[in-house]
């Protein structure tokens, strides 16, 4: 899974011309990607880092704030433009594999105690934000793996 994390002050999706989804007061925006190996394991562990990030304010994480947390489908995440001019998507996931990981994501999240916001799986969204910062980081679960013998543990 690939993440996109924004902290925000606010956010909202809107669908048709309808808001489906929107922050009601600072905290952050994430865009998931899901890719073509990645299982329930991968979405714990990139929860986990995500809610507990100290990014927030005074150097607390959105647990720590109870801060709300929108959560947007984005399947372009995982788009590999190595070649030519045209991304490919074969790296992201198919629907049937991915919207049960999304939504898996999500209520991992709500687990958490954490207001989740989100948008609508699958549809053509505008989505809104303001950054605040700005701060933006982009997590791979990939790279949550237990670090190796002998690497950093930073």
């Amino acid at each position: 899974m690939r993440a996109v994390i924004q902290v925000v002050t606010s956010a909202s999706v809107t669908v048709d011309e309808k808001v489906v989804g929107e922050l009601p007061r600072p905290g952050l925006m994430i865009l998931l990607g899901v890719h073509v190996h990645d299982g329930e394991e991968q979405a714990d562990a990139l929860v986990n880092k995500i809610v507990n990030l100290r990014i927030l304010g005074d150097e607390q994480s959105a647990v720590d704030l109870n801060a709300p947390v929108m959560v947007v489908s984005q399947f372009t995440l995982n788009a590999d433009v190595r070649k030519g001019r045209r991304p490919s998507w074969s790296n992201a996931a198919r629907p049937e594999q991915s919207e049960p990981l999304y939504e898996y994501f999500v209520e991992q999240v709500r687990a958490q105690g954490l207001e989740v916001s989100t948008g609508e799986f699958g549809a053509m969204m505008d989505v809104a934000l303001v950054n605040s910062g700005p701060f933006t980081l982009v997590i791979d679960s990939d790279d949550l793996a237990a670090p190796r013998r002998g690497g950093s543990s930073s």
